[in-house]
């Protein structure tokens, strides 16, 4: 019964915010935030990244509070969107981690301190969102479910409850993607 009331806060938080109210779409991000640093400890355990969670929640809110269209209508819309902020934080920092390989030298501060695994983590967070992009053109729902699985950390339950579909379609899509996205980076 509570997360029903939560949930209905939060959409409630969310309108106000489509309507103009600032105020309200920090609110909003404040009542999904301790499931959001969930979600990016799990990635980023994953992924061996030297990113710290509370500072990729932060830079993740920062993304989505800077969109002018944020749209969110729901809890579940806006943790998906969260989990989308999160994939472009990551990426947006690999690709400087990479880029600061290749020029002049100079030590450039980040929000990451790379200690030896965060440029392989670099290139495939690179190589797994230009793969996403490719998977979204042939199936958006299963680039969606890997979205919210790899940079969102959410497990098949949780996944299926925010796209409204059953842990079965969730499973399925998700084999198909990941064979999809495997035959790609063997290729």
């Amino acid at each position: 019964m509570m997360a029903v009331t939560e949930d209905a806060r939060v959409t409630q938080l969310l309108a106000r915010a489509r309507a103009g109210d600032a105020a309200a779409m920090g609110a909003a991000y404040a009542a999904v935030y301790e499931e959001l640093k969930r979600a990016a400890r799990v990635q980023l355990r994953r992924m061996r990244d030297a990113f710290q969670t509370t500072a990729l929640v932060n830079e993740a809110y920062l993304k989505l509070a800077a969109g002018a269209d944020l749209k969110a209508v729901d809890r579940n819309h806006l943790l998906a969107l969260s989990a989308r902020a999160m994939r472009q934080v990551l990426v947006d920092d690999a690709r400087a981690r990479k880029a600061d390989k290749r020029g002049g030298g100079q030590e450039a501060l980040t929000l990451t301190a790379s200690l030896g695994n965060g440029d392989a983590a670099a290139v495939e967070v690179l190589a797994l969102d230009e793969l996403l992009t490719s998977l979204h053109q042939l199936d958006a729902r299963a680039a969606q479910i890997v979205e919210l699985r790899y940079f969102g950390g959410y497990e098949e339950a949780e996944i299926g409850d925010m796209l409204g579909i059953s842990e079965r379609t969730v499973r399925r899509d998700w084999r198909k993607a990941r064979a999809f996205l495997l035959a790609e980076m063997r290729a």
